[in-house]
Formats: structure tokens, C-alpha cells, sequence
């Protein structure tokens, strides 16, 4: 056995053991397993809050320096190498693995909990709406997609231009140099491979209880386990049915309808809907997030006890979430990144899903407070159907839900899809197109995975789930950490190489002219000896 083959079966033996036993543990134990994760979660969110506002402050603003310098000149790949995918698709593909699903489940209901519970402002209030708004840009807007950037940018990079494979120990290689060929990278590949099933387990769950919340109030169909095992089952199949269509069509294909199914669905919104005022507030709102950027960034607000409780419940929880998830969503967009210039990559990853996601929540979200005010039942709609009791009150309603059901199950199935593909990845040796026997077992398992949790519990599997997310994040992030300084040293040795400074210009002096020779004066002749002369 060779020592990828070594490398294959301690990652995928080790990664799979920690994942069924906490499966087992909350199948078995499902309240005391909820009561520890949580307990320990709180106790990060607690004690730790400080530490994730800065890390991601620091990831983002180290990001934007990387589109900026003369690093961002680099191409991730050679030279030559040029990209794979259209940019539409490119897009479209990096923004559905990264919080499709988010977006349709959070997108009406984070705005209405922030507007009946602002971080500052009174409850129910104009200032609610703007802070309520500003919160949600805030928690999907530029600092979460600087986390995924700097996880694909230092894969991509590693991979593409220094010829590593796709694991990402091997970006740690400038720091650690051949130790993450031994038990060190196994110890961080591990550890992502662990924090992408228990992100996309939860992810799914959540899809899978707001699949069912919304054809309970289309059909009347029942809220139940064996509803929930269908749409599980059903979209595994379908899934799987991608994974082995491979990614240049499979997730290509579901990706460019997931973005025609949102843009048709928040187009529906913007027309049907309050459009001056989604305009007026999304201006802004937008304007507050930039204004206060610094300030909602970094303050832990030790001396507030309302906003501190409220970033635990949401800013803390959210940082710790997508830590998690980006171990799986950068080593997807590194893999479709190839050929693109650094800065193409910062700027795209960062500026074009935090415009999506602030136009998104501002037509949903305003649509979602301004119609529960007219209909306050809105509010006490449990948090999976309260999409679809906006619609109910919007012309075209039973439509507009179902378009919504629709577009869930695509970001479902895409994000699954992208799972299985890096999951596959990172248990075959970095492979960029893993065996499809080695796709299937992982969707297998993420299906059964979430489907167990569901049963185990329902929304106590899955916030038990949620807490252990926080947990992997923790020690996750020092990993990212050492990835943006291992990239930085890299990428900046290979900057000076390909792009040397010049050098200024020296002037030769020039050698003096020799004087011009003169013709020597012919001698004085005094008027006496001229007389003489002449005579």
C-alpha cells in the first residue's frame, strides 16, 4: 500500500467513525447529546465572541489587500491555463453551494425575528426595520464569502499553480513543509471533511422541514417523519443522479436554473410587492451597513446585554456556521477557479453574492414585515412556512409557493450534489474528478445522516447538530488562519519571481567632449615692421 492509499483510508476511516458516532450518540441520547453540544456551543459563543469578530474582520480585510496588491496579477493556474467555466455559470455555481438554501429559508423570516427583537432599537419600529435589514446584510453579506474566499484561494493556488493535489493540508505546506504530508494534515483534513458532512446534514435537514412546511400549506400534506423520509429519498435520487453526470454537467445545469428560478421569483416579488419602499429602505439600509461596517463588525457589546445576547443568538452563531461550511464551499469554488486571475476571484467571490444577498433580503424581507403588519398571524408562523404565509397574502400566492418549493429543492439537490463532490474529493487523494462509487457513498450517507437527525429529535437533532457546527468551527478556524498566511508567503515569493520590481534607471555619465583644436593666432605685427615690410 502506497502512501496515498495510507493517506485515503486514515481520512476516510477516521472522518466516517467520528461521523456515526454522532450520529449514534444523538439517535440514542438525543437530549443529552443536545444538552452537551449546546452547552458547549454557548460556552464558545460565550467566551469566544471577541475572537470570531476579529478573525473574520481580519480574514476580509486581508482579502480585499490580496485583490488590491500586485498578487492579484496571479493567475491560479499556469500562466497559460485559462478558466473552465463561463463566467455566468461560474457565478451561479459558486453562489449555489454557498447559502442557496439559506437564502430561501432566512431570507423573509431573519428580517421579521430582527424587526420583532432588534439587537438595539425598540421592537417593532422603523429603527427595527433598518437595524433588521443592516443585520441581515451584515450576517450573509461580505464576511462570510471572505471566509470561503481565502479557504478556495489557497487551495486553488496550492493546487492549480504549485501542482499539489486537492487536500487542504497541502496549503499549509509553506508553513509546515512536509509534516502535512504525515499525521498533521491528516489531523486537518479530517477535521474539514467532519465540519462538511455535519454543515450539509444540518443544511439538508432545514431544506427537508421547510420542503414539508411548504406543501403542508400548499396540500395539506401531514408534517410528519415519513413526509419528511419521501423528500429526503426523492431528492437523493435526484442528487445522485447529478453527482453522476459529473460537475461539468450535473451541478453546471442545476446551477444556472437555481439562479433563472431566483431571479424569477424575486422579480415576481419586486413587481407584486412594496417596490418604492423595498428601493427606499434597501438604499438605506445599505447605507447603515457601510457606515457602521467597522463598528457592527467588531463590537462584542460587553456592555449591552441586549445586543450581546442577540449576537450570541445571531452574529456569533452565523460566524461559527459558516466557519463551518467553509472548508466545503471554498474547496468547491477553488475547484471550479481555475484559470482565474486572484483579483477576478477576490472581487467576484466578494462583491457579486453580497449585492445578490442584499437585494434578496431587502425584496423579501420588507415584503415579509410590511405584510405581517397587516397580517400579524405572519409572525407567529413557525420560521419554515412563514415564506409561504407572506405569499398567501400576495396575488398569486399558491404560484409564488410554489415556485418557492421548486427553487428549494434545486439549491437542495445542488448543494448535496457540490457535498458529494468534495467529500469525494478529500477522501481520494485530493482527486479533482473522484470515482463516482465514492460520490454515491457520501450522498448515501448525508441523506441518512440527515434523515436519522430528523428523527432523532426533529428540531432538537438539529440544533444539537448546529452546536457541534459551532464546536468543529472553533479549532477549524485556526486552520484558516494558518492557510492565509501560508497562501500570503507563497503567493508573495512568486510574486516577486514573476513580477520583479524594477529597477530604476542609471545614467552613464557621459565622457567628456575633447576641446575643438583651434588654428594657432598667426603673430602680432607692430605697425613699424608692417611699414617696413612694405617698403
Amino acid at each position: 500500500m502506497d502512501q496515498s492509499d495510507k493517506k485515503f483510508s486514515t481520512v476516510f476511516t477516521y472522518a466516517a467513525s467520528f461521523v456515526g458516532i454522532l450520529v449514534v450518540l444523538g439517535v440514542v441520547f438525543p437530549d443529552q447529546f443536545g444538552e452537551v453540544s449546546g452547552a458547549i456551543g454557548s460556552w464558545i459563543t460565550e467566551h469566544f465572541g471577541w475572537y470570531y469578530l476579529t478573525v473574520f474582520t481580519f480574514i476580509l480585510l486581508f482579502c480585499i489587500f490580496l485583490g488590491l496588491s500586485p498578487i492579484g496579477k496571479l493567475r491560479l493556474g499556469q500562466p497559460t491555463d485559462r478558466p473552465e467555466f463561463k463566467t455566468v455559470s461560474w457565478l451561479a455555481m459558486l453562489f449555489s453551494a454557498g447559502m442557496g438554501i439559506g437564502l430561501v429559508f432566512y431570507g423573509t423570516h431573519e428580517p421579521i425575528a430582527h424587526y420583532l427583537a432588534p439587537p438595539t432599537a425598540d421592537p417593532e419600529t422603523t429603527a427595527a426595520v433598518v437595524e433588521a435589514m443592516r443585520a441581515s446584510f451584515l450576517h450573509y453579506g461580505l464576511h462570510p464569502w471572505a471566509i470561503y474566499a481565502i479557504v478556495g484561494l489557497a487551495l486553488a493556488y496550492a493546487q492549480f499553480r504549485k501542482g499539489e493535489v486537492g487536500l487542504l493540508s497541502k496549503t499549509l505546506r509553506p508553513i509546515f513543509g512536509d509534516k502535512v504530508d504525515g499525521t498533521l494534515g491528516n489531523v486537518v483534513d479530517i477535521l474539514a471533511v467532519f465540519a462538511t458532512v455535519i454543515g450539509v446534514a444540518v443544511s439538508l435537514g432545514v431544506g427537508t422541514i421547510q420542503i414539508n412546511g411548504g406543501l403542508n400549506y400548499l396540500f395539506g400534506l401531514p408534517v410528519n417523519g415519513i413526509v419528511q423520509g419521501i423528500i429526503i429519498a426523492v431528492i437523493t435520487a435526484l442528487f445522485l443522479y447529478s453527482a453522476w453526470s459529473g460537475l461539468s454537467k450535473g451541478i453546471q445545469y442545476l446551477s444556472n436554473l437555481n439562479m433563472i428560478l431566483a431571479g424569477l421569483l424575486f422579480t415576481a416579488i419586486m413587481i407584486i410587492g412594496p417596490t418604492v419602499l423595498i428601493m427606499n429602505i434597501a438604499t438605506s439600509a445599505t447605507g447603515d451597513y457601510l457606515t457602521t461596517f467597522f463598528y457592527t463588525s467588531l463590537d462584542p457589546a460587553p456592555l449591552n446585554a441586549q445586543k450581546h445576547e442577540w449576537l450570541e443568538n445571531w452574529t456569533i452563531y452565523y460566524w461559527g456556521w459558516w466557519m463551518s461550511w467553509s472548508p466545503f464551499v471554498g474547496i468547491f469554488i477553488a475547484r471550479v477557479s481555475k484559470g482565474r486571475t486572484i483579483r477576478e476571484f477576490v472581487f467576484a467571490v466578494l462583491l457579486v453574492p453580497t449585492v445578490v444577498a442584499i437585494l434578496w433580503f431587502s425584496a423579501f424581507g420588507i415584503t415579509g414585515i410590511s405584510t405581517g403588519v397587516d397580517a400579524p398571524e405572519i409572525f407567529n408562523l413557525p420560521p419554515e412556512t412563514q415564506l409561504f404565509g407572506v405569499f398567501n397574502e400576495l396575488p398569486f400566492g399558491f404560484l409564488l409557493s410554489t415556485f418557492a418549493v421548486l427553487l428549494i429543492m434545486s439549491f437542495f439537490i445542488t448543494s448535496a450534489d457540490s457535498a458529494t463532490f468534495v467529500l469525494g474529493m478529500q477522501t481520494s487523494f485530493g482527486r479533482l474528478t473522484p470515482a463516482n462509487a465514492i460520490k454515491i457513498i457520501w450522498g448515501l450517507s448525508l441523506a441518512a445522516i440527515a434523515y436519522v437527525l430528523l428523527l432523532a429529535g426533529g428540531e432538537t437533532g438539529l440544533n444539537a447538530l448546529q452546536s457541534a457546527a459551532i464546536i468543529s468551527a472553533f479549532p477549524f478556524s485556526i486552520v484558516v488562519i494558518l492557510m492565509a498566511i501560508a497562501f500570503y508567503k507563497d503567493a508573495d515569493a512568486e510574486r516577486k519571481r514573476v513580477f520583479p520590481p524594477r529597477q530604476p534607471r542609471t545614467r552613464t555619465p557621459k565622457a567628456p567632449k575633447p576641446p575643438k583644436p583651434r588654428a594657432p593666432k598667426p603673430p602680432k605685427v607692430s605697425r613699424k615692421s608692417r611699414k617696413q615690410t612694405e617698403v
